[in-house]
């Protein structure tokens, strides 16, 4: 009986890859990718100084993504630089935090993570409002009324928190919103602690990022904690908010940690550094391990192939 002829018959394997950009680069795909799971995280906005804590990066996944076989351009977001110190006092913009930059996995049709929004400071006793992002920055301040944190993209992070009475926001997360603290607390002008960051296993194994930023604290009386924690996921902690009491009573604040898109840490003016720099961001891609067969196969070898499970 005649059988089908082709070329050579044959299977080839392709194991799973695993690539991360901590800088702008280009993504090249093994031959038998065509979607791979990506995710990219934008660069995390600064905190304030004497102000609220910056906001997370975005964190955009998609588990199963089309890729060319062509190279696919990589932008790695930096962070938001933190609020300079300009002497006492200081409103926006010179005091604020800055946004952090998106990144970018692609040209046509790319996946976009927005930059986290920044902390703000502002007259005292006056709200202001967190700047929106990929998770938004905390708001400032609200004396009598409540300042609004900035809100986040939807699908990559949350809003900062409000700022109520005398206290500053937390930046927002991931994970979680920025915390509100409400105006009726133990101390007052607390800074709210930053919004939990969101896990992901792209790279192999579970890793938290795009923590937000800790905003602000002023002294208070004796027992005060003087800082607030930054979100898990590369958060910065908060530095007292004013510079009045000793150095000794001074904890300084935190920036972002590099490449998770953590938002940068609320500073003191006087004794401490300005506003803490938000964390840049990443992308990875995970290629899935991958199997094809050559050519035009008979009959007879196609069960040979199924009986050895070898067939795709």
């Amino acid at each position: 009986m005649p059988r089908l002829i082709g070329a050579a018959q044959s299977v080839t394997t392709q194991a799973q890859q695993i690539t991360t950009f901590n800088s702008s680069g280009t993504f090249t795909a093994q031959p038998l990718t065509t979607n791979a799971w990506v995710l990219a995280v934008a660069g995390g906005a600064g905190g304030a100084l004497q102000g609220s804590g910056g906001g997370a990066g975005g964190h955009l996944e998609v588990p199963s993504h089309p890729v060319p076989l062509s190279g696919v351009p990589i932008t790695i977001g930096a962070g938001g630089a933190g609020g300079s110190d300009v002497g006492d006092g200081g409103t926006n913009p010179t005091t604020r935090g800055q946004n952090g930059a998106n990144s970018v996995f692609g040209a046509a049709s790319p996946l976009t993570a927005i930059g986290g929004g920044g902390g703000v400071r502002g007259v005292s006793g006056t709200p202001i409002g967190g700047h929106p992002g990929g998770s938004g920055g905390g708001g400032y301040r609200g004396g009598p009324g409540t300042a609004s944190g900035g809100t986040g993209t939807s699908g990559q992070g949350n809003a900062g928190g409000d700022a109520q009475g005398g206290n500053t926001g937390g930046g927002g997360g991931a994970g979680a919103a920025g915390t509100t603290v409400p105006s009726a607390t133990p101390f007052t002008y607390i800074g709210g602690t930053g919004g939990a960051g969101l896990a992901s296993s792209v790279s192999g194994s579970s890793v938290t990022r795009a923590g937000g930023g800790a905003g602000g604290w002023q002294p208070g009386p004796a027992g005060s904690p003087w800082t607030s924690a930054g979100g898990s996921g590369g958060g910065g902690q908060s530095g007292r908010y004013a510079a009045h009491a000793p150095p000794g009573n001074n904890p300084k604040a935190a920036a972002g940690t590099a490449n998770t898109g953590g938002g940068g840490g609320s500073a003191a003016e006087g004794y401490g550094p300005p506003g803490m720099a938000g964390g840049s961001g990443v992308v990875i891609v995970n290629e899935p391990a991958a199997t094809a067969a050559s050519s035009c196969w008979d009959l007879r070898q196609v069960f040979r192939q199924i009986k050895a499970d070898d067939w795709v």
